[in-house]
């Protein structure tokens, strides 16, 4: 079943066109950066972009490495949710919609069986979709940007080989900052029937959820908003590694995945199919 699903999800058109959208924001990235380096060669805008763009983005320009970073602090905050929340919202509302569901739910596996396939399904989107904009950004870091040896955030050298170690463990990092999302996508989509309305609410949570992370008065809750730590992935470019963030990100993580979880079982183990 989990294979079944995983073939029919990343056979869609609107999933490769999401994926298609994420391996092009390093590509844009990179050449906004390369162009900026340029200009600033010539007598244009001086800095190099230094301290107005996202993390990293002032080294890359040093090391074509750090566009990996930059380009996963750039997406996701809004990109990478986004296409987890589509793909979570459309996973059992677009089975509804299309009249499909309770022709799967005759089969013998059982509703249980077929919504962890449907988030097992969600998940592995997750990690492709993060390794689809690392290996676009690295691959676009290396052909416009030198690369070698780099800098951590502490100032301390690490060898090219470490620093590839380093993004590969961020990327996992980072998709595994998104298994709340995907389960609290996978939640909406058992309360409607329809694709659009489950995405749509998904990514309108998403995006009311990081404006109320922005509102200072809010201070008191909004570290246990799921995307609150989702940048501390940074961490993991200090020497030594800085864990305290990193594990409140993943252990907050966890808390929403079981709840929404939960909650997606309750709710669609009872729910009418047939209506």
């Amino acid at each position: 079943m989990f294979r079944s699903e995983l073939l029919t999800t990343f056979r869609r058109w609107r999933t490769l066109a999401l994926l298609g959208v994420l391996a092009a924001v390093p590509v844009l990235v990179g050449i906004a950066v390369k162009l900026e380096t340029g200009d600033s060669g010539s007598g244009g805008r001086g800095g190099g972009g230094g301290g107005d763009g996202p993390a990293f983005i002032a080294q890359v320009t040093n090391n074509g490495l750090f566009l990996v970073f930059t380009a996963l602090a750039v997406t996701l905050p809004f990109f990478l949710p986004m296409a987890i929340g589509v793909i979570a919202g459309d996973a059992i509302a677009g089975e509804a919609n299309a009249g499909t569901l309770r022709y799967l739910l005759v089969a013998p596996a059982g509703r249980s069986r077929l919504l962890l396939a449907k988030y097992a399904t969600v998940m592995t989107f997750c990690l492709v979709a993060t390794l689809v904009v690392a290996l676009s950004a690295l691959t676009v870091g290396a052909l416009l940007f030198p690369l070698g040896d780099l800098t951590t955030i502490s100032g301390t050298r690490i060898g090219f080989g470490d620093g590839l170690l380093r993004a590969l463990l961020i990327a996992l990092v980072v998709a595994l900052s998104l298994i709340g999302v995907a389960a609290l996508g996978l939640f909406v989509s058992t309360l409607t029937g329809s694709g659009i309305a489950a995405m749509a609410t998904t990514v309108g949570l998403l995006i009311t959820v990081q404006i109320l992370d922005q509102i200072p008065q809010l201070d008191a809750l909004q570290p246990y908003f799921f995307s609150h730590y989702w940048l501390s992935f940074a961490d993991l470019m200090r020497e030594p590694v800085y864990w305290d963030d990193l594990q409140q990100n993943l252990g907050l993580q966890a808390l929403y995945a079981a709840f929404f979880g939960s909650a997606a079982w309750a709710r669609f183990t009872t729910k009418d199919v047939t209506a």
